[in-house]
This record gives structure tokens, sequence and C-alpha cells, in this order.
């Protein structure tokens, strides 16, 4: 499976927090020939399960990506306009001037606008928009769009995977679709190889809004091990050193509170014996990730995070390095090949 058109076919692909449903076909599709059996949960997870060779009761290993997207929501219809909110933590600072589509009775291509600089008081012009003082305009008469969309609909961004130099590529939604990229080739190598674990494959939903998938999903999977994928912040001018991680030289390993030391030394030993470069990055409280829910789930699960660095999150134009992504697959795949059928996360007196 090539990574680019696989990144670019996710990217573009709408799936806002709590309507995910075109994205979750794509996943499906994806997915399909890569596990033993796939099903969707009552709030709309994907779940996959591809079997291992370990003696049975096997072992779960959930390995976790959320699916959803950022966006905004319509919140009125004024003479033929529509006025919006966030749907997730969408910055209105980015949003002039964007374009989208509204998901109403059919999808209707738009543009965010505001009031020319011209008529707009000099005070007010170095200062973010408003919510109320943004619109959406898909140029219909009052009566043309009551009649398609109604409050409530939700407002994809609609932007083009670009590929920049150096094996960088820029798009939307890549919070969190690089890692169901990662996931996806995760599979397609773990369809090669042997392992002894289950292997339960999840795309959860409405992490964006609060990390309900993956809290149900891991009810449901009541896994023995998880490791959740997501991005994280990568360099860039205005983001501290010590808070991002350089593009294309690996993923991150978290360490913290959140996930049981032996499956980050676990994760660590499958990174060093395949060569694929890794970061340390500490995190002392919430990670804000759906491993933060899995870990609680139930009795508990031993849970661990691996993340692609990334610049400019929850803007259209969020930018990832391939390499990233692909190292993320193979440390996820030599990790769950690597897990012995006895083996169980304990802690340490």
């Amino acid at each position: 499976m090539e990574t680019i058109p696989l990144l670019r076919e996710l990217s573009e692909t709408p799936g806002l927090a709590g309507h995910e449903g075109p994205i979750r076909d794509l996943v499906r599709r994806l997915w399909s020939p890569l596990v033993d059996e796939l099903r969707e949960d009552g709030l709309g997870s994907l779940i996959g399960t591809k079997q291992g060779t370990g003696p049975e009761p096997r072992p779960r290993l959930m390995l976790a990506v959320h699916m959803d997207e950022i966006g905004l929501r319509v919140t009125g219809i004024e003479k033929g306009f529509l006025r919006v909110t966030r749907l997730g933590g969408t910055d209105r600072r980015v949003l002039p001037g964007a374009a989208v589509v509204v998901h109403g009775k059919k999808d209707l291509p738009g543009v965010v606008g505001m009031r020319p600089p011209h008529v707009v008081p000099k005070e007010q012009r170095k200062k973010p928009v408003p919510w109320e003082e943004l619109f959406v305009d898909v140029g219909l008469s009052e009566e043309e769009i009551r009649r398609w969309v109604r409050v409530g609909d939700p407002i994809s961004f609609d932007r083009e995977l670009v590929e920049l130099k150096n094996g960088l590529v820029a798009g939307k939604a890549l919070d969190n679709r690089a890692s169901v990229a990662a996931l996806t080739l995760a599979l397609e190598e773990l369809s090669r190889t042997q392992h002894a674990w289950d292997v339960v494959a999840v795309a959860t939903v409405q992490e964006e809004v609060g990390l309900y998938g993956a809290a149900t999903s891991a009810y449901g999977v009541k896994p023995d091990l998880a490791v959740a994928v997501d991005v994280t912040f990568g360099r860039q001018p205005g983001v501290s050193a010590d808070d991002s991680f350089p593009l294309g030289e690996g993923p991150t390993i978290s360490v913290g509170p959140n996930f049981h030391p032996q499956v980050v030394g676990r994760l660590k030993a499958a990174a060093e014996a395949h060569e694929i470069p890794y970061h340390i990055e500490p995190t002392p409280g919430r990670s804000g990730t759906d491993a933060w829910a899995i870990q609680v789930a139930r009795e508990g699960v031993p849970t661990g995070l691996i993340s692609i660095p990334l610049r400019y999150m929850h803007q259209p134009v969020e930018t990832v390095a391939v390499k990233d992504v692909e190292r993320a697959a193979r440390l996820l795949a030599a990790f769950a090949a690597g897990l012995e059928a006895s083996f169980r996360p304990q802690w340490e007196e």
C-alpha cells in the first residue's frame, strides 16, 4: 500500500466528530482484507480483529486511533447566510477565507466569510474575528438554503492534501488520519507476520469532543494491553523545543502516569531492535488522547502511546513527514509481533 495515496484518501474524506460515517466506510474498506472480523460498536467505532497464533484463550492487544476530525456546526440561518460555531477544538483565527463543505440534506460547497477590513473599526482589525461575526456563504437564497440546511448540520473543511518538499505532506484532519494510515500499514505488515496475541484494531469516534469512542470500545474489547496512536506537536516557530519534536526523525513514545512502564519498555525495545528512530515524550499528567480513556476502562488496561509529530495542529494545513507515519506503522507491527503468548504486563514493586 502506497503511503501518500493512502494519506490523501484518508485526509480528504470527511468524518466530523459525531458524524463519522464517510470516514468509517473508507476505513472499513481498507481494513476488510486485513482482518478476520470487522464490526461496529454502539457508538460507531470500527473494530477489526486479526487472530493470533497462540493457544486459546489468547490475550488481546488493542491498537486505537481516532478517525474523527474537527470542523464547524450550523447555529443559525440569517438572510441566506449560515451562522456557525466550533465542532471540536476548531481555531477561529484560521477560518476567514476557508473553503468548506456544508453537510446538509445534500453536500454544499461554501466559504467562510466576514466583513471586509474597510468597514471594521480600526481597533478591532488586529483581533481574532468573534464567532458571531463569522458566516458561511453557499451562494443560495434564504428559501433555497432552508430547503437544504438545518441548524445543527456539520461543516467540514474542503482541502486537498498537498505534497511539500522533503517528504512532507499537508492537509486537513491529519490529526488523526496520519495515525489511521499508520495502523492500516501496520495491519498490512502483520498480514505477512505471525503474532501470538489477537490484534484488535479500533478506529474510534468522538475523540475530539471527549474521548468517548475510546472509552466505550475499550469497555467492549476488554483488552489485556493497549497502544493508542495519535499526533504530537511538531517543531515549528513559536513552539518551545521542550514541547515539540522534529519532523522526519521518528515517532515519539510517551512516558508518564498514563502509561504502563512495561508497555513503554517493550515499545522502546521493539524500536531499537528494528532500528526505528524515536523520541521519548514526557507526559506528566493527562495525555488528552484515547490512551487516557482506555487506561481506566473496566478494571484498568496497561496502556502505551505512540505519537506522530505534526505541525499546525487543528488547522486545515496540518503537516507531517511521510517517514514518521511509516515508522509508526513499523513500530506497531514489531511491537505486536514481539508479544509472547505468556506475556502479561505487571506492576513492579
